[in-house]
């Protein structure tokens, strides 16, 4: 008999989120018993980073474990928080650099799902979304399948506006905040079977998840280890911000000649530049 030793990490959310997995393996390689785990998850705003480690480490010494019995790194890979996707991305490279061991990238959304079947057996299609912020919803459809004992991805993680989402054709939970973000416009929301609105990003559903992975191979190298933005903007140019104002305020005209007006600004800003210009990406997406 064997053991296998899994950490996994999340910090796409406001919450510094670590378990520790520890599932013994018979020779076939079925579990033997319920794995073992240990777990924290803690509010911490935009300072994950400054707890991912600790906790890390508290949770190894709390399970008698040393981080070097750990087999694989999982990591929530996103959608989410940018910056809090850089953080988990970077922890789980390190400490799998360090170790020699394989990364198992898991989508939040993923994570989602795996947390509403947690909690209610019987889920079967899951309808995963997340408040994106900036109006739009992350958003992905999953069927479990009881012969694979795994999920199907019916729509990978997709952003679009609440009103937008396909919905499933079978009964399904709605998993996540969106339904509490968006109410009656997340049209998912008057149609599903139930909605779990603790489904969250969270490291344990995460663990189980990349402890079925690991042993089917969906793994990659350190190096390879990679966030999942899903959005590929996260702030609007000058052009659209004085379109969008005049829209509000003017006529259709003045938006346009804003616009324009925006362009030919963006234009001169340019010229004037000793050499190339590259806006930072903005922080503000989810």
């Amino acid at each position: 008999m064997t053991r296998t030793v899994l950490l996994a990490l999340d910090t796409s959310t406001e919450y510094c989120s670590v378990a520790l997995l520890s599932a013994a393996v018979d020779a076939p390689g079925a579990p033997a018993s319920e794995p073992r785990t240990w777990v924290r998850h803690e509010a911490t705003g935009a300072v994950s980073s400054t707890r991912l480690l600790p906790a890390i480490r508290e949770l190894f010494d709390e399970a008698g474990l040393a981080l070097a019995d750990c087999d694989a790194i999982a990591f929530g890979a996103g959608p989410g928080s940018f910056t809090g996707l850089r953080t988990a991305t970077g922890v789980a490279q390190g400490l799998a650099f360090g170790l020699n061991c394989p990364v198992v990238p898991i989508g939040t959304l993923l994570a989602c799902a795996e947390s509403a079947r947690l909690r209610d057996p019987s889920v079967k299609r899951v309808l995963a979304a997340l408040d994106a912020r900036m109006d739009e919803v992350y958003w992905a459809d999953y069927e479990w399948d009881d012969a694979q004992g795994e999920w199907r991805t019916i729509q990978s993680a997709s952003l679009d506006a609440p009103d937008r989402l396909s919905l499933p054709g079978a009964p399904f939970t709605l998993a996540g905040n969106a339904a509490a973000a968006f109410g009656e416009r997340l049209v998912a929301s008057t149609v599903a079977r139930a909605i779990d609105a603790e489904a969250l990003p969270h490291a344990l559903p995460l663990a189980f998840a990349a402890l079925r992975a690991l042993r089917a191979g969906r793994t990659v190298p350190a190096e390879q280890a990679a966030p999942e933005y899903v959005r590929d903007k996260v702030a609007q140019t000058t052009a659209e911000r004085m379109a969008e104002k005049a829209a509000k305020t003017g006529t259709a005209g003045e938006a346009e000649k804003a616009g324009e007006a925006g362009q030919d600004a963006g234009a001169r800003h340019a010229a004037s530049q000793t050499a190339p210009y590259v806006a930072p990406q903005g922080e503000g997406g989810r």
